[in-house]
């Protein structure tokens, strides 16, 4: 094991994990976040009709920003944060950017292609599913132009925002969290929690509420920190996350989505519920598939993160 047992040296003080993460949250996003600030003010200035500006804040086309602009401005704080943290984890924690992913030098890059199929896989069949069962609540929206565009931003740049995210949390925060308790059952909960607790600002939460919501979030965060220990590497978390997002991109918006987007079918009604039930047989059908695949050991869950010291070769004794 190598991921979270990287983290065990002396760059791991809690100076270092607050200091980065104000500078990334901080400092990095509210650059990133700079051209969607001057752009809605040009907006306002100009005289936009801004009456109501209650319900999903996210949704930018009430400043006459669309959706494509939109989604692009969203996305560039994420953008911000990603290259911050490549150039600051050396100077700050002796890593490299492979190293917080997987503990090594080298990507195991067919992983991500993995996770993504997987994953995309299971939402294909949900969202199939839907069509099937309740196609009144599915309204077709395909407008050609707009949906290329939609198609090039999410494969250029929701990358950097889900890679972000894995990186931080299932990377980096795990790493520090794996030190301090060597406890890779607290990394899981203490990372999932984090996770779904940084999602609560998503306009999802506040449109069905905080309880409703939330245990969404913090499965996900369970499914992928799971499948990053097991694993001993985040590769194929940074496939599922990135599918997940580009899925509902691309194929699924509603009122409530975090992205408004152009995407190809607009959901009337969204049951959270349903949502949920959905994401349990993910979970279950995910894991037990990739730890197939993958062969994986799931007694690791109950192994102490320690540095692996190898087993000397017998010695001859003096009498040979």
């Amino acid at each position: 094991m190598k991921h979270l047992e990287r983290a065990l040296d002396r760059q791991n003080s809690f100076w270092r994990y607050l200091a980065m993460t104000l500078i990334l949250f901080l400092g990095a996003s509210s650059i990133g976040s700079i051209p969607l600030l001057m752009i809605i003010v040009i907006k306002m200035i100009s005289g936009g009709d801004f009456g109501s500006l209650t319900g999903n804040i996210m949704d930018l086309s009430r400043y006459g920003i669309s959706h494509n602009l939109g989604y692009l401005l969203l996305l560039l704080g994420f953008v911000a944060m990603f290259f911050a943290f490549k150039w600051l984890i050396r100077p700050f924690h002796k890593r490299t950017l492979n190293e917080t992913i997987n503990g090594r030098n080298r990507l195991r890059r067919n992983r991500i292609g993995m996770g993504m199929l997987v994953w995309g896989a299971m939402m294909l069949i949900s969202l199939l599913f839907g069509l099937f069962t309740s196609p009144e609540n599915y309204q077709f929206q395909f407008q050609a132009g707009r949906f290329l565009i939609l198609l090039l931003l999410t494969l250029l740049i929701l990358p950097f925002q889900t890679s972000f995210e894995e990186i931080f949390f299932r990377g980096y925060l795990s790493q520090g969290i794996a030190a301090a308790t060597r406890s890779r059952w607290w990394t899981l909960i203490i990372i999932s929690l984090a996770f779904g607790l940084v999602h609560s600002a998503n306009p999802e939460v506040k449109e069905f509420g905080f309880w409703i919501s939330m245990p969404q979030y913090v499965l996900m965060g369970i499914i992928l920190g799971v499948v990053s220990i097991l694993d001993d590497g985040i590769e194929l978390a940074l496939g599922i996350h990135f599918i997940n997002n580009a899925f509902i991109a691309l194929f699924t918006t509603n009122r409530s989505s975090a992205f408004q987007t152009d995407a190809l079918f607009e959901v009337k009604e969204i049951k959270p519920e349903m949502e949920l039930i959905w994401m349990i047989i993910y979970a279950v059908v995910v894991i037990a598939l990739l730890g197939r695949i993958y062969r994986w050991d799931f007694r690791i869950m109950n192994r102490k993160v320690a540095i692996q010291t190898p087993s000397l070769p017998p010695q001859p004794s003096d009498s040979e």
